[in-house]
């Protein structure tokens, strides 16, 4: 992984130390960045509704100088359901700032800025392909500064819980969605070439229904399962071939991207 720092032009490796899925807050290290200049904080437990902020990001994904739009606060300690594309990942979000700002794709991390140029909330559920409880959104999220920075600390501390993942993740190589029908389990629906998955001679339209004797109902649930185990370690994942025959398989999880 990259980064660039607009203000100096350069571009860094960067090694992602944690994250927390439920707040949307992950924390990476540049590997050789020193002397960076630094973002100043506002107080985020101060914010009411009608202060006005400006949003900044990465509209489109285009890069270069960070675009900018205004607008205000329009109702405090929202929670939402961020839900991608083609419905196979959710996020439960929740105390979150709404603003009328027009937040658009690629400006989910940005920063929410105060009237006074202080940050107070950190843009989210604006990434690309996201929508808002199965309908687009007028309305831009940001997670209040307070709770990122604190995330944030547990995550660079080590201080790994049931929604802080610190270290490499485990890594499948499946993407996965809950069936249709209701019924229990993670069905696959493409396996990356060359991963364990693969290697283990598992194939789309099978579903996952154990890891390590652990039921998987959901591909929510298989994603939270992953997040407790570490790469290298050997599972063994039970699952239902197309003609709805239990099988079994032991796979040597790989390390892979954050979820």
């Amino acid at each position: 992984m990259s980064v660039r720092d607009v203000g100096n032009g350069t571009t860094y490796h960067a090694d992602v130390l944690g994250y927390d899925r439920s707040q949307d807050v992950a924390v990476l290290q540049l590997v050789g960045a020193s002397h960076l200049r630094m973002v100043k904080f506002g107080d985020s437990s101060t914010v009411t509704v009608g202060d006005g902020v400006v949003a900044v990001g990465n509209a489109g994904g285009a890069g270069g100088t960070p675009s900018h739009v205004g607008g205000a606060i329009t109702a405090l300690d929202q929670s939402i359901t961020a839900q991608d594309e083609i419905g196979a990942s959710t996020e439960q979000l929740s105390g979150l700032f709404e603003t009328n700002a027009d937040i658009v794709p690629g400006d989910s991390g940005g920063a929410l800025v105060n009237e006074a140029g202080r940050v107070i909330g950190m843009v989210t559920a604006a990434s690309e392909g996201f929508q808002f409880g199965g309908t687009q959104s007028p309305a831009g999220y940001a997670i209040p500064i307070a709770t990122a920075r604190i995330v944030a600390a547990e995550i660079v501390g080590g201080q790994s819980s049931s929604t802080v993942h610190t270290g490499a993740t485990a890594f499948l190589g499946v993407e996965t969605q809950s069936p249709f029908s209701g019924a229990s389990g993670a069905v696959i629906v493409a396996v990356v070439p060359g991963s364990p998955t693969d290697r283990a001679g598992l194939s789309q339209g099978e579903t996952v229904t154990a890891v390590d004797g652990t039921p998987i109902t959901s591909a929510e649930v298989l994603a939270d399962t992953l997040l407790g185990l570490r790469p290298g370690a050997e599972v063994t994942i039970d699952y239902l071939d197309p003609f709805g025959q239990q099988q079994t398989a032991n796979v040597t999880l790989a390390s892979g991207p954050p979820q």
